[in-house]
């Protein structure tokens, strides 16, 4: 890239520079993650300041400067209101932006990120008001398919060990299967008796493993009618909220070990 450049990108990262501009880290689609100063963004009147808030996504123009590039012209094609007005969507999409952030590359195309990014930032933004449980659980699939994209997903449809298919069943009192984070799959238990080198850091339940085993669907609309097969009348919505919340902590210990990546709108979460 050289002189002006344009570019179609969402907002991810912000910071103060100088007196009255700010830094904006952006998620592009034709060049990848770039970094640009957003000139007079924290002037009260400016217009760049709504523009260079986060997850807005503009059409610029682009100054390509020596050490950094600066935005010349900003014009907002999709805004997603409805996340800065409830704490649980904002946290929510904070943490994909973490996320992205740790996945994207410097001026290099990445469609697919972009594009992944935008439907799971409309999807939360779609979401009733409030609706924590719904937001961690759109946040987890969320991760899961990022993870997919960058070919880390877990594993959650066999052992790791002897092959062997697993499905949840809900039919056992208490039947669990074993989680790997080293390994990134599930694994049967008593196989993983055997192999002294396996870690195993969780034990599933079958609700558990049934709500991992959907993540990796293009929407979560597929669930409910799979809960209706299984015998869990007793299963109550603070139940459910329950592990959805223990799959984000499986999840986030996951993106520590395999993104080396804290992730620290997490705190929000556990609020």
């Amino acid at each position: 890239m050289s002189g002006t450049y344009k570019a179609t990108g969402i907002n991810l990262k912000a910071m103060p520079i100088g007196e009255n501009d700010r830094l904006v880290t952006i998620l592009t689609r034709e060049h990848g993650l770039i970094r640009a100063i957003a000139p007079g963004a924290r002037k009260s009147k400016s217009s760049m300041g709504g523009r260079s808030a986060l997850f807005i996504v503009n059409d610029l123009l682009i100054f390509k400067g020596r050490s950094i590039d600066k935005i010349t012209q900003a014009e907002t094609i999709v805004t997603y209101g409805k996340l800065s007005g409830d704490l649980g969507k904002l946290a929510a999409s904070q943490y994909l932006a973490e996320i992205v952030l740790a996945q994207a590359l410097k001026e290099q195309p990445q469609e697919d990120l972009y594009q992944l990014l935008l439907l799971h930032l409309g999807r939360l933004n779609g979401l009733d008001q409030g609706d924590n449980t719904a937001s961690i659980a759109h946040l987890c699939q969320g991760i899961f398919h990022l993870l997919a994209l960058g070919g880390i997903a877990p594993q959650v449809y066999s052992c790791c060990i002897s092959r062997h298919a697993i499905e949840p069943n809900f039919t056992i009192l208490n039947w669990q299967i074993g989680f790997s984070i080293e390994s990134g799959s599930t694994v049967e238990l008593d196989v993983a008796t055997q192999d002294p080198s396996m870690m195993v850091n969780y034990r599933l339940t079958a609700l558990d493993l049934l709500l991992f085993q959907h993540l990796s669907d293009p929407n979560l609309d597929r669930l409910d009618l799979e809960i209706d097969k299984f015998p869990l009348e007793t299963i109550s919505d603070v139940e459910l909220a329950r592990v959805w919340r223990r799959i984000e902590r499986i999840l986030r210990q996951y993106i520590h070990y395999h993104l080396n990546l804290q992730i620290r709108s997490a705190a929000l979460i556990d609020l």
